[in-house]
């Protein structure tokens, strides 16, 4: 495709990478699905985001996200403030599962666990191992099993 032809439907490149980015999402091609799925536990949900990619998935690039705000560093530019939007999303969502397990300090653990998914996916595509996630996996599941009640205990209430 040529750009006089990309540029007859989007006005400008922050254009053309917004509607890329959010077509990602809509997609569900980006870490923040497996966050969303109805059909596994939070916790599964939440290691969801260490699992290697689908056999057939290209291969790893990373994370959009990250990527579109390296190439639009300037935070008051339209695509590094959607990057940012979608992080804090992907916090959000983290977080919310993280409560509903019974997290006594969910922001923090959900920190460091979105670190962690963001770290590996870098990793990955650095080393050219769609596997790297494994390692976070492992560094995610010791993280939840000190920050949650031990199974068959109830959360403490405030």
């Amino acid at each position: 495709m040529s750009k006089r032809t990309l540029y007859a439907h989007f006005r400008t490149k922050s254009d053309l990478v917004i509607a890329h980015l959010q077509d990602l999402v809509a997609s569900g091609a980006t870490l923040e699905s497996a966050l969303t799925r109805e059909d596994i536990s939070p916790r599964e949900r939440i290691l969801g985001l260490f699992d290697r990619p689908v056999p057939d998935a290209a291969p790893v690039r990373g994370c959009p996200f990250i990527d579109a705000a390296a190439e639009f560093p300037a935070p008051e530019s339209a695509v590094h403030a959607y990057a940012r939007e979608q992080k804090l999303q992907m916090v959000r969502l983290v977080t919310a599962l993280v409560t509903e397990l019974g997290c006594r300090e969910p922001a923090a653990l959900a920190e460091q666990l979105v670190t962690l998914a963001d770290g590996a996916a870098s990793r990955a595509m650095v080393l050219g191992d769609a596997d790297y996630g494994r390692h976070a996996r492992t560094a995610a599941e010791t993280l939840l099993s000190h920050a949650l009640p031990k199974h068959g205990t109830e959360p403490d209430r405030p």
